[in-house]
């Protein structure tokens, strides 16, 4: 009776996982280069490993087409007879594993009880379970690619059936494996994976090349962009940036262009309104000195002799007086705050006391009841008088006004960090403080804290013309309010001598 293999079963293919890059954070120069090499390593690794894998499969899988066809037709041309005889048996897979292709074999027969071998130092640990199991299962037979110990085989295992008719068949309980080693095949895949490799860091090192080019292409008008902007921060409006090209970036230059020319525009509008605007200031306020002048006289004589006027008439007469002498500081203020916006404003200093000073303030003003004063002798500052007059008076007549008695000015000395020496004059009351909305506008040009307050004693320009003069002198003036909210507290703080203060 002849005996014939099963067909095996078709080849299972195995997948690699690739890993994933992680990005960092970094400039953008390296991370426009980062990511160029990002793309050529992933289409270049893309491409390697289609290559590895279909140049692995066609190596494996010639192998072992040879392998199984060759193990087919060699179980098909046995000639054993059962019941098998173990001598005959264990010759014929001999026989089988020399003439085993496309390498030697080790072959090894199953029949019941009897384990055959075809070499003294047999492989078959490498006969897997699961192959045995799938042997026995199918008529067919199946093979498996298993590693063991490092070294690549191909195992398989093919039942011995009973040919009764065409596609009729009956199992003999003979089964034979065979184990090829694969040695050359796997030499081969290492081979074709130090190709991969080493083609693939060359081409990462030349694609490296094209990346800088790119990035500096790139580069190049962001930093034009980013100097044009630090250059119009500083003042120069009629920074533009040269237009190249016809892409996204030129796009962006000729934006800014657009941008910087309209922001100058604008600008350049409104520095002329506003020179207009002081210019106008400073014109009425000097056509008006003048009539002003004669009005105040003729008020004077006027609230001289109002006594000899009837009861209305010397009421309207000293109102006309009284808005009149607003008028004329309100005049003033404006011709000082105008010097300050043309920056044509000048300091005259000179070595005073500083504490007779402030009492020469308070007296020409008669500012002596109600005031207490902390003015220590001897404190030398090199000042403006004048101007350090107006923001004693200005001060203190705010505290007067709006504050609560008793108003207090101290007088002192502090050494900042720097080791600079500054005079630090406080003006504070006993009234209800500032609010914590008004606060941060006190300094503000003709604010009012209460909107419906529409007259004021003031001109509204008085702590805007302090801040000016303090910072003529290099110094800072600021408002709070006392713990508590018993008051409010102005403090003047300016060098003693201005010129080694720090700018």
């Amino acid at each position: 009776m002849r005996l014939r293999p099963s067909r095996p079963g078709g080849p299972s293919r195995r997948r690699g996982t690739t890993g994933e890059r992680r990005r960092r954070p970094f400039g953008l120069r390296t991370r426009l280069v980062l990511a160029f090499l990002l793309v050529a390593a992933v289409s270049a690794g893309t491409t390697a490993t289609l290559t590895f894998r279909e140049a692995r499969n066609a190596v494996l899988q010639t192998a072992q087409d040879t392998a199984v066809s060759s193990f087919r037709a060699h179980v098909g041309d046995l000639g054993i007879h059962l019941p098998v005889s173990e001598p005959d048996l264990e010759f014929a897979l001999r026989g089988m594993a020399r003439e085993g292709r496309p390498h030697p074999w080790y072959v090894y027969a199953e029949y019941g009880s009897v384990r055959l071998s075809s070499a003294t130092n047999p492989r078959s640990s490498v006969i897997t379970a699961e192959l045995r199991r799938r042997v026995h299962a199918s008529p067919r037979g199946s093979f498996q690619r298993v590693v063991k110990d490092g070294v690549p085989y191909l195992a398989m295992g093919m039942p011995v059936v009973y040919e009764i008719e065409k596609d009729r068949v009956l199992p003999t309980g003979l089964v034979l494996f065979a184990v090829m080693p694969m040695p050359e095949e796997q030499a081969n895949v290492e081979a074709l994976v130090a190709a991969a490799r080493d083609g693939a860091l060359p081409g990462l090192a030349i694609a490296l090349v094209p990346a800088l080019i790119a990035a500096r292409s790139v580069l190049r008008p962001v930093r034009e962009l980013r100097k044009a902007a630090r250059s119009m921060g500083s003042g120069r409006l009629d920074t533009r940036i040269q237009v190249r090209g016809g892409d996204e970036l030129a796009d962006l230059a000729r934006t800014f262009n657009e941008s910087a020319g309209e922001l100058e525009r604008s600008v350049n509008e409104l520095r002329q309104a506003e020179a207009r605007a002081r210019r106008f200031a400073s014109d009425v306020s000097h056509e008006l000195r003048t009539p002003l002048a004669g009005m105040l006289a003729v008020t004077e004589v006027l609230d001289e002799d109002a006594g000899r006027f009837d009861a209305d008439t010397a009421r309207a007469v000293r109102l006309i007086s009284a808005e009149t002498g607003k008028l004329a500081v309100l005049v003033e203020d404006l011709m000082e705050i105008s010097r300050f916006d043309a920056r044509v404003a000048e300091l005259n200093t000179d070595e005073v006391d500083a504490a007779e000073t402030i009492r020469k303030t308070l007296e020409r003003r008669r500012w002596t009841d109600g005031i207490v004063t902390d003015l220590p002798e001897g404190i030398r500052a090199r000042l403006d008088p004048r101007r350090f007059d107006i923001v004693v008076a200005n001060l203190v007549g705010n505290a007067l006004r709006h504050g609560g008695a008793p108003v207090s000015v101290t007088l002192r000395t502090a050494t900042g960090a720097d080791g600079t020496a500054w005079l630090v004059t406080e003006v504070a009351d006993r009234g209800p403080g500032i609010r914590p909305d008004v606060l941060p506008h006190v300094f503000d040009r003709f604010y009012k804290a209460d909107a419906a307050r529409t007259r004021s004693a003031g001109s509204g320009l008085g702590l805007a013309i302090t801040v000016e003069n303090v910072r003529l002198h290099g110094g800072t003036v600021r408002a709070a309010n006392r713990a508590g909210g018993t008051g409010a507290v102005f403090t003047v703080e300016m060098p003693l001598h201005p010129g080694e203060a720090p700018a």
